[in-house]
């Protein structure tokens, strides 16, 4: 891992990263129909990835902690990442099979998606040698918990080096559970629900019972509720018109990160500017196609 400069925030994305077809359609097929997709683009994605992508865009460094291997798929991934100035750490190096492919299909004008992926079934990732070093060398640590093993030493990882640690939950993963008492920071979609939770106020419970010190809960166009200490509220967020979705959770937390990391301590001040940062970027993507055009578009 290279030593980027002091002045740079600096972060660890630890998760999942796939091979990303994202189509542009009419309408979704209905069962033996074929349709012509309006637009295609392709890129690295997961969530994780894209959060390094925009962490990196806005100009952080970050390096992101997955596996890809080498299929010939698993070049373009190389490629998008060198591109978008990603620094990658595979742990799947020798791996010859195929990575997870996600096809996505975003429906025009209401920019409505439907996602078909493996995400990290069939594959088991375990972390690498040094990687209490690599942490050291970063202000935060970034996690989705696809891949449990990864997710858990890195975010012990985190704690034992006094580093911040961020949980990406975009839904309920095995092994959340055992993550929450690494995590400082847990930024979740309305789709996360833990066992037995049935609306937001208890998610964010939820989180705070187990031992996360900050927690929100995103939702679309809907306000973003969050909690912390002795303090619980809600802040708006922009109004747009969307025009493609995909990704959109993903590049939220790589703003927030960005906008977080560096915190001496974290107060409600600083975590509500974090959240309107995340906010701001990414309804700024859902106002292009594909998850790399809004990086284009400033």
């Amino acid at each position: 891992m290279s030593r980027p400069s002091r002045a740079e925030p600096r972060a660890l994305f630890v998760g999942l990263c796939t091979f990303d077809l994202i189509q542009s359609v009419s309408h979704v097929p209905a069962a033996n129909e074929k349709v012509t997709a309006l637009r295609q683009t392709v890129a690295a994605g997961g969530p994780a990835t894209n959060a390094a992508v925009a962490f990196t865009h806005l100009g952080g460094h970050a390096a992101l902690l997955t596996g890809v291997g080498r299929h010939p798929l698993a070049e373009g991934i190389r490629a998008d990442l060198q591109q978008a100035g990603v620094e990658l750490i595979d742990v799947a190096r020798g791996a010859t099979g195929p990575p997870a492919v996600s096809s996505i299909m975003i429906t025009a004008g209401s920019a409505e998606r439907s996602v078909v992926s493996l995400n990290a079934t069939g594959r088991s990732l375990q972390p690498p040698a040094g990687l209490g070093a690599m942490v050291d060398e970063v202000q935060s640590v970034l996690i989705d918990a696809h891949h449990s093993a990864l997710a858990i030493a890195a975010a012990g990882a985190a704690r034992a080096h006094g580093r911040l640690c961020i949980l990406d939950g975009g839904s309920w993963q095995d092994g959340t559970h055992d993550l929450l008492s690494y995590v400082d920071v847990a930024v979740c979609s309305a789709d996360f629900r833990p066992p037995g939770m049935s609306a937001t106020r208890g998610t964010l419970d939820y989180l705070l019972g187990n031992g996360v010190t900050w927690a929100a809960v995103t939702d679309g166009a809907r306000p973003i509720a969050w909690a912390g200490p002795g303090v619980r509220s809600e802040i708006p967020v922009p109004a747009i018109t969307a025009v493609d979705t995909a990704g959109a959770g993903d590049i939220f937390h790589g703003a927030f990160a960005y906008a977080i990391s560096g915190a001496r301590r974290i107060d409600s001040a600083g975590f509500v500017s974090a959240l309107q940062a995340g906010a701001k970027v990414a309804a700024r993507s859902c106002q292009s196609f594909g998850t790399r055009a809004w990086m284009e578009s400033q």
